[in-house]
């Protein structure tokens, strides 16, 4: 290990090092920022604006209540980390693709849904919780929006002003949040650890499967955010049987941040996988895990507290109440009183309501995802039309 060979071998490997990294940001500060004319995306209640709401009952207050003053289809109290990123190019935010109210579907559109994952659940809404528009059924939806979109658009007049052109979807940046809810439903049918990342391979699977198909029909630039410290949530942490020697110092469950993290690094490896396969398309990987979870493991560094007690809920140690959740309300004698309420400052809390982040904590997600230092390849979001070589 002393020897003169080895540490002028360790050396060289070092500055290979620094001149790749120095080559890279080279070649990332003389690209271009991209014109993305619209944004397509799909996952879960992460990225909802409106989907679940508009097909299942919309979200009642006090969702919306910091940014919009009155529900507006998220389960949050304001935007979204899909909004910042709508935002940060210019366009609106997204409308929900069933929300047929008012909606304007020029600048792209959002087939997320509240309760989605990438593999059907056998199970309906009522039951388990989950939605039954998983990402398969998004596919088919977005496919059907493509083709006819452009059938409509072709009569003119307002189709003309309501609808993106064709030149849209080749263009449009391709946005994914969603598999933290294939991880807990998985938790919630009483499977153990193993039983649940034996079927991830599945899950990554049928996930390609649909990057390939929207590649397929022209789709080139996609942003793909990996799952966050499913662990660190106070419906996990509430739901299921944790032993206190499983609670790390934050208080998040290791066995299920440990499975996140193995999901993340398979969907990493499909990323790459990806690249190969479809030569044409530019693909950012982004890791909002270890954005989420170094938020919540410094959060009084970052101007929050109790990181896993959720703002608005009904009552225990991390105000979470699977029947009673944010909203809920009860009849005292003939009048409705809300006893979900949201706590006195939610700029100061991470987690909304037991599942979901606050607007401030997906808002501090965003600013550190937006440069490229979380992602592979290390691209700024308005670079992510461009592909780097690996």
């Amino acid at each position: 290990m002393g020897s003169p060979c080895f540490a002028m071998l360790l050396l060289l490997k070092l500055i290979a090092l620094v001149l790749s990294l120095s080559s890279t940001t080279d070649s990332v500060s003389s690209l271009a920022s991209c014109d993305f004319p619209a944004i397509f995306n799909f996952g879960d209640s992460n990225s909802d604006t409106g989907g679940l709401s508009a097909a299942f009952g919309q979200a009642g207050p006090p969702h919306g209540m910091t940014y919009f003053h009155h529900p507006a289809g998220r389960y949050c109290n304001g935007r979204l980390k899909i909004d910042f990123i709508a935002e940060s190019f210019g366009l609106p935010f997204l409308n929900a693709f069933l929300d047929a109210v008012g909606s304007n579907f020029t600048h792209g559109a959002n087939f997320a849904t509240a309760g989605s994952t990438i593999r059907l659940q056998n199970t309906t809404l009522q039951q388990s919780g989950f939605s039954p528009i998983s990402l398969n059924v998004q596919f088919y939806q977005y496919s059907g929006f493509h083709s006819r979109s452009q059938t409509v658009r072709s009569q003119g007049g307002v189709f003309e002003q309501l609808l993106p052109n064709e030149e849209a979807f080749s263009r449009a940046l391709y946005t994914f949040d969603i598999g933290q809810n294939d991880l807990t439903s998985g938790y919630f049918l009483d499977m153990s650890t193993d039983q649940v990342k034996a079927y991830i391979p599945d899950v990554l699977s049928q996930f390609t499967t649909i990057v390939k198909d929207i590649y397929d029909q022209g789709g080139r630039y996609f942003w793909i955010h990996n799952t966050g410290p499913v662990g660190c949530l106070p419906y996990v942490l509430d739901r299921l049987l944790i032993t206190a020697a499983q609670i790390d110092r934050y208080g998040c469950a290791t066995p299920f941040n440990d499975v996140a993290q193995y999901f993340n690094s398979k969907l990493k490896e499909s990323v790459v996988q990806l690249r190969k396969q479809l030569p044409l398309a530019a693909i950012t990987y982004v890791d909002v895990y270890s954005v989420k979870y170094s938020l919540i493991s410094h959060a009084r560094k970052h101007g929050f507290k109790n990181p896993v007690r959720a703002c608005c809920g009904h009552g225990g140690k991390y105000n979470f109440n699977r029947y009673r959740g944010c909203g809920s309300k009860i009849t005292v004698n003939g009048t409705q009183i809300m006893i979900g309420k949201p706590c006195e400052d939610p700029t100061t809390v991470i987690n909304w309501d037991g599942v979901h982040y606050t607007e401030a904590a997906n808002k501090f997600v965003f600013d550190r995802i937006k440069d490229g230092s979380f992602s592979d390849p290390p691209l700024p979001l308005k670079m992510a039309c461009h592909r780097l070589a690996h």
